[in-house]
């Protein structure tokens, strides 16, 4: 007999399940990194500088740690997007008063100018995503992914 739908799933069976989702997940990645790496050009940014821009419009200013750790990058990395950001001026460092070592990031106005644009140029993409999707459907797979994010979050990236 089939599990009911609202009921949830054995551990084996969602498994299964979840491994479909990565299935998707992966190619779907690629083909988001692909779009935003053929926009460079027009925006002027690369993926990594526009990953920054991103956090620190959402979240507002960060330190480099916070932001490998939000996005599950290494330090070193974020640190060299951050770097690339300032040159550009679309990021300064500022004084952190919660820890005199850890500068924090914060975005300029034209890094702010920059990033709007780029995500306005995206949302006009994800406004062609078809399918009569819900906000419950949305909702579900937001839930989804979140939880599997948070399986993994204890995977080491530094």
């Amino acid at each position: 007999m089939a599990p009911m739908a609202h009921a949830p799933l054995d551990p084996d069976t969602l498994a299964d399940r979840l491994a479909e989702v990565y299935l998707i997940v992966g190619p779907l990645y690629r083909r988001v990194l692909r779009a935003v790496e053929r926009d460079a050009p027009v925006s002027g940014i690369s993926v990594g500088v526009r990953a920054v821009l991103d956090l620190l419009a959402r979240n507002g200013p960060m330190t480099v740690p916070q932001m490998g750790r939000a996005q599950s990058l290494s330090r070193q990395f974020v640190q060299r997007m951050v770097n690339e950001a300032v040159a550009a001026g679309h990021v300064e460092l500022t004084d952190n008063p919660a820890h005199r070592r850890s500068r924090l990031a914060r975005l300029t106005d034209a890094g702010r100018a920059t990033i709007d644009a780029v995500t306005a140029r995206e949302h006009d993409l994800l406004r062609q995503v078809g399918g009569d999707l819900t906000d419950d459907e949305v909702r579900a797979c937001v839930r989804v992914l979140g939880q599997m994010l948070v399986a993994l979050d204890d995977v080491d990236v530094d």
